[in-house]
């Protein structure tokens, strides 16, 4: 029987401290831990919830710009160990998010959309999104 690798889930604190470096004890840690996602060495998934953390902070706390933002969590997901099934609309979300004043919630329900999948929402932000959607 073949034995399967653990799977890391990356909490937020881990991906802040290693985007910032800002931490003398915790980030080489994580600069370490991320190196070894990054070369395949570890497997590792980030869960929509810590995405959408990472943005409030890096946005609201540290003021980093959206496209920024975006850029480097999109780095972060194309890491070869980062085993997630739903990284390509993760990713699709993140553009959109960094390209728009859209909020990542809003960005993330209309990139897990599908043929068979519709957004319901008061929201007006979904008429500029390129998703399935109706308003309620």
């Amino acid at each position: 029987m073949k034995k399967h690798k653990k799977t890391y889930l990356i909490d937020t604190n881990v991906i802040l401290r290693f985007l910032l470096d800002d931490h003398e004890k915790f980030s080489p840690k994580a600069i370490k831990f991320m190196q070894q996602i990054e070369k395949r060495m570890k497997r590792a998934e980030i869960i929509a919830p810590v995405i959408v953390e990472c943005v409030y902070v890096l946005e609201k706390f540290y003021k980093i710009p959206r496209s920024e933002i975006a850029d480097k969590l999109c780095g972060i997901l194309t890491f070869s160990g980062i085993a997630n099934h739903d990284k390509n609309e993760l990713i699709i979300a993140l553009i959109e998010y960094g390209n728009s004043k859209i909020d990542i919630v809003d960005c993330m329900l209309a990139a897990f959309t599908t043929n068979d999948k519709m957004v319901i929402s008061f929201d007006k932000d979904f008429r500029k999104l390129n998703c399935q959607y109706d308003q309620l």
